[in-house]
């Protein structure tokens, strides 16, 4: 076996057990039980437990950057992009179960893991946001930029996170009824927002208008 297959089969053993177990009950022994392999090995590609996560978060999170990169920009009618990349993210998914968990169902209760946790996603999401800025009436989400995008990012990840989480305990719910869901939560309030129409806090005078 070559040392990028024997990384590769590394890193997807290490993917169920941190999936499974979390990051404090996973071991590099049963990593390398799982990868067929003796402990020296796995740790002549890692440096540790915490350098082998990391390698996995940055892989995960560049897969699903990779869907929204190959699936929202170009020419096609925006809510048929749309909802082709949330079928795609949901199909990886469905496909991807372990890692899945791994990204978003992991809580370690180690700060220092947590924090490198939220630091790769942070990448990860300043890797997504252009994607948004580009979008056709991003320009009406506040200033489009900043803050207002980032939390605009975050209602979709949110919706998005929380509806794949819900669906993991309801697989007998077809994936297209997922995403006709989640186009349903997000697309028709972007949609209006494109067209212009926002809507905006009311100020003191506004409350006393008749």
């Amino acid at each position: 076996m070559s040392a990028q297959a024997r990384r590769e089969t590394i890193e997807l053993a290490a993917t169920e057990v941190f999936a499974e177990r979390g990051y404090h009950g996973a071991s590099i022994e049963e990593i390398a039980r799982r990868s067929g392999i003796s402990v020296p090995i796995v740790y002549d590609h890692f440096h540790s437990k915490e350098d082998l996560h990391r390698r996995l978060l940055e892989r995960h999170f560049a897969e699903l950057r990779e869907i929204w990169q190959a699936h929202l920009p170009g020419e096609e009618p925006q809510e048929r992009r749309i909802a082709r990349a949330f079928d795609a993210w949901f199909h990886y998914v469905q496909t991807h179960p372990y890692a899945w968990r791994m990204l978003f169902k992991d809580t370690t209760g180690q700060p220092q893991i947590e924090a490198m946790h939220r630091e790769v996603a942070a990448h990860s999401r300043q890797a997504i946001l252009p994607l948004l800025l580009h979008e056709p009436g991003a320009e009406h989400i506040s200033e489009a930029t900043g803050d207002a995008l980032e939390m605009a990012w975050e209602v979709l990840r949110g919706v998005l996170q929380g509806l794949a989480q819900w669906w993991y305990d309801h697989q007998q719910i077809p994936r297209e009824q997922v995403v006709a869901t989640a186009m349903n939560a997000i697309w028709v309030g972007f949609e209006r927002v494109s067209n212009g129409e926002v809507w905006l806090p009311q100020t003191p005078s506004d409350e006393l208008a008749p």
